[in-house]
């Protein structure tokens, strides 16, 4: 475990809801502590952030770009916003930080026996997944990065995916609570799932908000083709309460997103068509999906809109957990008058996520 107070562990004594982790990180550093089963990782916390942008001096600037956006003047914004995200990437980090991610990516080696371990380099903002301003997919993550090297140059585009188009129009139409969220980002490092299969579920019917169903959407491969909207995934609705499948809808699958060694990157690659043709997921572990599900409502004590993953392994890791944004806002009364809006969030919500899954130095447009 880090003494550095720039680094926290998810299974370190006091990470549980930690804002230091940022809202994503804090919530998986939660689930973590309760006993489900979350990929092992550490933040570079909101700290660090705050030490690198006061040491590249660059205090000012993401101040001026920030208020703008609260004040939705983002044609005031002009090219300050490219310079910013510029010197952020370009600047050189303090030693003392740059020492204390390498020596930790370095133990999360020993801790999970493999050399240049990939790993998921992920955004996690002090305003993310709360439940009345979520900022789902307004950050920026990058997939299988391996290497110290490759590491470091992600955390700085983590940070500078604050200033990025997304999360700035986010701020400026997403209403009071985003225009008031945090202003500093954890950065989260944490061992890939080499999935199986993987998908989102919520803890309600999300195009009806009913509460006594789980719905869950999944593919092959790793969960991109699910929340990038580019793989149509199957989809099963499980009652709450007894355990059933009430509705199972599979779709056949041609493609799904794995690490390609040849690229060195996660692509978006052809599935051998008998695999493709059968369910991602069999009966068996969608219920056992929707128990976790159960299980997390439970701990949490609201509705839950949940990321997951099958290893080849078999077994289920955690990769996000948030409250679910649209109907815990919603008097009950309005669940069928206002679906319409609720679905196109939802959809916008799965299609909207900002990953980007190339290799080292690249980025998704």
């Amino acid at each position: 475990m880090s003494d550095d107070p720039h680094i926290l562990w998810l299974d370190q004594e006091g990470a549980p809801g930690n804002p230091l982790l940022g809202g994503k990180f804090a919530s998986l550093a939660e689930m973590t502590a309760a006993g489900f089963a979350v990929p092992v990782g550490f933040g570079v916390t909101t700290t660090a952030y705050r030490v690198f942008m006061a040491h590249a001096g660059l205090d000012d600037k993401a101040a001026f770009v920030r208020e703008a956006a609260r004040r939705s003047a983002l044609a005031e914004i002009g090219s300050a916003r490219a310079r910013l995200t510029d010197a952020i990437g370009a600047t050189p980090m303090p030693g003392t930080l740059e020492t204390a991610i390498r020596r930790n990516y370095a133990a999360l080696e020993e801790r999970t026996g493999r050399a240049g371990v990939p790993v998921a380099v992920r955004s996690s903002g002090e305003a993310e997944d709360l439940a009345d301003a979520s900022f789902a997919g307004q950050y920026d993550t990058y997939l299988w990065i391996a290497g110290a090297d490759a590491v470091l140059r992600h955390v700085r585009s983590c940070w500078a995916s604050m200033f990025g188009d997304a999360a700035l129009s986010y701020r400026a139409g997403g209403g009071e609570a985003a225009a008031a969220g945090g202003d500093g980002i954890c950065v989260g490092i944490q061992q890939m799932v080499e999935a199986r299969a993987a998908g989102v579920m919520f803890t309600l019917d999300p195009l009806n908000g009913d509460r006594s169903k789980i719905v869950m959407e999944a593919c092959w491969g790793l969960g991109e083709g699910v929340v990038k909207g580019d793989v149509t995934p199957s989809r099963f609705t499980v009652d709450k309460v007894t355990l059933e499948i009430v509705k199972r809808d599979v779709v056949p699958q041609a493609e799904e997103y794995r690490f390609d060694p040849t690229a060195n990157a996660v692509c978006l690659m052809p599935l051998a068509p008998e695999r493709g043709q059968t369910a991602c997921i069999d009966d068996a572990e969608a219920l056992a999906l929707a128990r976790l599900a159960k299980r997390i409502e439970g701990h949490r004590g609201a509705a839950q809109d949940i990321e997951w993953a099958i290893g080849a392994d078999g077994e289920v890791r955690v990769l996000q957990v948030r409250p679910e944004t649209v109907w815990s806002q919603r008097e009950s009364a309005g669940l069928v008058s206002e679906s319409r809006s609720a679905v196109g969030h939802v959809l916008a919500r799965l299609s909207g996520g900002r990953v980007a899954t190339a290799g080292p130095g690249q980025r998704e447009p």
